[in-house]
């Protein structure tokens, strides 16, 4: 299983959005094809084909659960990854 796999699933599994590091959520994002976009402490990323975009700050060394649980959405809604 991929370090990519193990992410997603602990996306996926919603018990751990306090526990995601920003550094491999922004890595699996670009891994996925997103672009990042940087603007003073806000990455943004896109993809064609999808509507809503992807603000994320740093709270510390992880990423924010709320924006964690807003990636989760996104997953599943356009599918994203391996999770079908």
């Amino acid at each position: 299983m991929s370090k990519y796999d193990r992410l997603i699933r602990q996306i996926l599994s919603g018990r751990a959005d306090t526990n995601i590091s920003f550094d491999k959520l922004c890595n699996f994002l670009l891994y996925c094809g997103f672009d990042m976009r940087i603007s003073g402490s806000h990455h943004i990323f896109r993809l064609a084909g999808i509507k809503e975009k992807i603000n994320l700050q740093k709270d510390g060394a992880k990423a924010k659960p709320y924006q964690v649980k807003q990636i989760r959405q996104i997953i599943l809604k356009y599918k994203i990854g391996d999770n079908s």
